[in-house]
């Protein structure tokens, strides 16, 4: 595939009226088509198909009787590290073993080639592929530190200008590198600094506390986190944490509930909905049902925090064997997200990570996918729960207020933010012919062909 630096042409078409979808929900009869009148970017009207009206006036849509939802969301992407492995300008960084010092030594040679261009280049093939997947917001990290300086922020920041009416792009300022040890400490700050005083479209402040060199830095880093978004909050929180599996080691998670309290993050005074998200948080894996229900109990009334779970990244680095076991001991370790929701209460989603990098090499831009994926990883049944992880979950974790103020489904007064599966009793493909029944066969089985809409425009991209 040739590299191109072109910008995109995305196109926009609004939509007044979607004829015969299926509306999976409970409120509706999933085995009859509806249809939906849009208005002001929001739902209108949702009726029973009406096969007198005529669809092909402008601005209407037939869906054919396909599965239409509320769009995916991306919760957790990195935006500047997506395809390498895609890119000829780092085919000589071959993997050899996937664990995270390996990954970390890949990315670091990799960021040190870095270029504006290159960068606009594979950031558009993950924005255009993730809303072709019927993703309509992204929460995109941005590294920020001695080898880029703040290029990776100027990229998303050209992207999320480009990509202005087809999707919401969130923007985190990340610090991958450590901000209090090692020898770049002090020049990874100054930079944090300055991206969060001269780029106002940074919506997010992220920050990985494990890559500090010790306990004691690592603490400060989350301490800093919260102090320098202050009582204002600014910027919501994105925290890499807990990306081990040594029960030896104490959790920071406790850290972050302290802050939270004491920051005031909580019911009642979070008023410009800022969140807190804590992504990977592998360690907390190892937690008994005692030490589950004590941080149940601690987080009851932090609403804003929310887990993210990191499934493809998690597995492919964390609960290897050892050199000289057998290779039959191999923790999962990656959050049981569903059941954190379902058991303990918790507020959580999931989401791809990386893409086509060491870090993940397995795995597309497709959060559907991921849910999926999830049946197995999670021995789980309740899709429910699954497909919300990847939509109205995940959309609520990154800070995006549903109209109905909770978890919601296509209904009306919802923004029109939607996403039709499949390709319809009429298509002439054999091949895309096999409707999806219900939400379990949709999650199990996600069709290829997809539409989507962002604020009631059909996009093409």
């Amino acid at each position: 595939m040739p590299v191109t630096t072109d910008s995109p042409n995305p196109k926009r078409t609004p939509i007044s009226k979607i004829h015969g979808s299926r509306i999976f929900a409970s409120s509706y009869d999933e085995s009859i088509p509806y249809d939906i009148t849009i208005e002001n970017h929001h739902i209108k009207a949702i009726t029973p198909h009406d096969p007198e009206a005529t669809i092909n006036e402008p601005h209407s849509l037939d869906a054919r009787n396909c599965v239409i939802t509320l769009s995916l969301c991306h919760a957790h992407i990195h935006l500047d590290k997506a395809f390498l492995l895609s890119s000829p300008n780092y085919a000589d960084l071959q993997l050899e073993t996937g664990d995270f010092a390996k990954a970390m030594e890949l990315g670091q040679k990799a960021k040190a080639r870095f270029t504006p261009s290159d960068l606009l280049t594979r950031g558009r093939w993950l924005v255009a592929e993730s809303i072709a997947a019927g993703v309509t917001h992204l929460r995109c990290f941005a590294e920020v530190d001695y080898l880029v300086g703040l290029k990776c922020l100027d990229a998303a920041i050209q992207l999320k200008r480009e990509f202005e009416g087809c999707c919401e792009l969130q923007i985190c300022a990340f610090a991958q590198e450590g901000l209090f040890s090692g020898i770049h400490a002090e020049e990874n700050m100054g930079l944090m600094e300055r991206a969060l005083g001269t780029r106002a479209e940074v919506e997010v402040l992220g920050v990985t506390p494990y890559a500090e060199e010790d306990e004691e830095s690592a603490r400060e880093n989350v301490k800093w986190a919260f102090g320098v978004t202050g009582a204002e909050r600014r910027w919501h929180l994105d925290f890499h944490l807990d990306y081990h599996l040594d029960e030896d080691r104490a959790p920071l998670t406790g850290l972050v509930m302290d802050l939270v309290g004491e920051w005031e993050w909580i019911v009642g005074l979070n008023s410009n909905w800022k969140t807190i998200a804590l992504g990977h948080c592998t360690r907390l894996t190892l937690f008994s049902y005692k030490e589950w229900w004590q941080l149940a109990r601690r987080i009851e009334w932090l609403s804003p925090v929310h887990f993210v779970g990191l499934p493809t990244s998690d597995l492919y680095i964390q609960g290897k064997p050892g050199h000289g076991e057998g290779g039959g001991q191999r923790p999962r370790g990656t959050l049981q997200i569903t059941q954190m929701i379902r058991k303990y209460g918790l507020n959580g989603a999931i989401a791809v990570n990386n893409v086509g990098n060491a870090f993940t090499p397995q795995g597309s831009c497709d959060p559907l996918a991921l849910a999926s994926w999830g049946v197995g990883v999670y021995q789980e049944t309740d899709v429910e729960t699954l497909f919300e992880c990847v939509s109205m979950r995940a959309k609520r974790a990154i800070g995006v207020k549903l109209e109905s103020g909770a978890i919601g489904y296509v209904r009306v007064g919802e923004r029109a933010d939607l996403v039709i599966f499949g390709g319809g009793e009429d298509e002439e493909r054999l091949s895309t012919q096999r409707p999806r029944l219900g939400l379990m066969d949709l999650v199990c089985d996600p069709p290829k062909k997809r539409q989507v809409l962002f604020g009631g425009a059909l996009i093409e991209v």
